[in-house]
């Protein structure tokens, strides 16, 4: 007798194969049993007419703090999402020390974190403690490194502090970091030279054997450099053994745009060379991150203390504001506000920057700088700069899987705050609706494939990613006639119709459409 037995659906086993109308059973947290034959269980979930699929991967994930303050997940799992690979864009869990621990105080306190740690060990007990809803599986960040070691200095690193830097990458792989990631458009990143990423993702090769760790990377430029990025990232791979992994995939600015195909031909003359790349990418045209992004590269220098004193020295202030002045305005027009933290400040969120300097009847550039100052550089944004036809060709490409870019958010509670953007509310479910379903760009095969066994490979979390015996039993259950994402700019906070049931570990997460408040999910070491 099977403690779940998921009977008579249409079971798309993560393969790429065409589905089959088959029975699974689970037997504690591992499927037991997939097959044609009816069999008793315990539970019995009539899935007829729905999609049985493995719990879909979300591969750029943001959610080592959020978690630690509400472990429901909720938004997560209302999309389907049983795993995260968190630790991305250089920003992971740990290592927290020195420097890199004063800058994550603020966002502790936000969330009501009261706990400190210093290593993913640490950071781990912590979280088996609290509980979470879905498996979580990290890189290890090196801006998190560098800014423990140096701070957020512009300059090199010494060679002592970079064999302190390789001894924090090793150990954190030890731990269960299944690769590095940086993030080269914030500080500290932004400083960091190549050949010191080199360095430190060689550390990372040494530590681990078997299959090369990742190393994810949200390049130097989305934009005008792109191209130049991406060759600096298959470079660093190349340099260091380890796979190349894109974040976010795509062409920033109107004025980018073109540039699809030619990242596209270099990313297969590399998969061809060496079949280590692949890329992650959610199903939106904006994207999201600190509104500060915009401020030029020298203002970031020596961390958020001098980067504030900058913006209100008189002298640095005329630079970066002739600086911003600079830029066209359609740049502004397309940043929206999502997240303050002053309440004074909320109603500035989901309102575009021209219509908040309007309101505060100030030019845009000292609006948004005004705005920093005020929320000590702490305020979300989302840009509106890509187009539709170059994202539909990425979610085409083979090797691309889907990140939500987004931490795990509940419906109520500490997480519940601001109008973030809507992909960590909507990814999973939007690609299936608008991208499976509506535009038929992508079988359900395929979009299902590179949701689940395709990032399990890549980020080697064994026993996940199909639906087959032996392996865990994480599952999505949904209705493909009304899957659909609901969330929107206006109203992130939504969720989702169409997912039925979803089961992380062999435990109900999700069932008939709302969450159940298991915290059944694991650390993947």
């Amino acid at each position: 007798m099977f403690d779940v037995f998921i009977a008579n659906g249409l079971v798309v086993d993560g393969s790429g194969l065409l589905p089959k109308e088959m029975h699974v059973g689970i037997t504690g947290d591992i499927v037991a049993y997939v097959g044609p034959k009816p069999r008793r269980a315990k539970k019995v979930i009539d899935a007829q007419g729905l999609v049985v699929a493995p719990g879909f991967v979300d591969t750029h994930a943001h959610s080592e703090f959020t978690l630690l303050a509400d472990g429901r997940a909720e938004a997560k799992i209302a999309q389907g999402v049983t795993t995260e690979v968190n630790g991305n864009c250089g920003l992971s869990a740990a290592p927290l020390y020195g420097e890199c621990l004063e800058r994550r105080e603020a966002d502790l306190a936000e969330l009501g974190i009261a706990d400190r740690w210093h290593t993913f060990g640490e950071y781990f007990s912590l979280l088996e403690t609290r509980g979470i809803a879905l498996n979580f599986a990290t890189l290890c960040g090196l801006g998190n490194v560098r800014a423990s070691v140096i701070g957020y200095e512009n300059r090199p690193a010494s060679s002592d502090e970079v064999a302190i830097m390789q001894d924090m990458v090793a150990h954190a792989i030890y731990l269960g970091a299944r690769g590095i990631s940086t993030g080269l458009i914030y500080p500290p990143g932004i400083f960091t030279t190549k050949d010191e990423i080199v360095a430190l993702a060689q550390a990372a090769r040494m530590a681990v054997r078997g299959q090369a760790p990742i190393y994810a990377s949200h390049m130097r430029s989305e934009g005008d450099a792109l191209l130049e990025a991406v060759d600096e990232a298959i470079g660093i791979g190349t340099a260091s053994g380890l796979a190349v992994h894109l974040s976010h995939l795509k062409t920033a600015g109107e004025a980018n745009w073109h540039k699809r195909d030619a990242v596209i031909a270099r990313i297969k003359t590399e998969f061809h060379r060496r079949m280590r790349i692949t890329a992650d990418r959610y199903p939106y045209v904006a994207s999201s991150t600190d509104l500060d992004t915009v401020l030029p590269r020298w203002v970031h220098d020596g961390g958020v203390k001098q980067e504030l004193a900058r913006l209100l020295e008189s002298g640095a202030r005329r630079q970066i504001l002739s600086e911003l002045n600079s830029l066209p305005s359609s740049a502004w027009e397309g940043i929206q506000i999502s997240t303050t933290v002053k309440e004074q400040n909320s109603w500035m969120e989901g309102e575009r920057i021209p219509a908040i300097a309007e309101k505060l009847g100030k030019p845009v550039a000292e609006a948004v700088l005004d705005i920093l100052v005020e929320e000590e550089a702490r305020t979300g944004a989302i840009f509106f700069s890509m187009c539709e036809e170059n994202l539909q060709r990425f979610l085409q490409l083979p090797y691309v899987m889907i990140g939500s870019d987004s931490s795990a958010r509940s419906f109520s509670g500490v997480t519940a705050k601001g109008k973030p953007h809507p992909r960590g509310f909507g990814s999973f479910p939007r690609v299936l609706a608008r991208y499976v379903r509506e535009l038929q760009c992508i079988t359900l095969q395929d979009a299902v494939r590179r949701m689940t066994s395709v990032p399990a490979y890549r980020f080697r979390l064994a026993g996940r990613g199909m639906i087959q015996p032996g392996f865990f039993a994480d599952i999505a259950i949904f209705d493909m006639t009304r899957v659909e994402d609901r969330a929107d700019f206006s109203n992130p906070f939504q969720r989702p119709s169409g997912i039925a049931h979803v089961l992380v570990n062999g435990q109900l997460a999700l069932h008939n459409g709302e969450t159940t408040g298991s915290l059944s999910g694991k650390i993947l070491r």
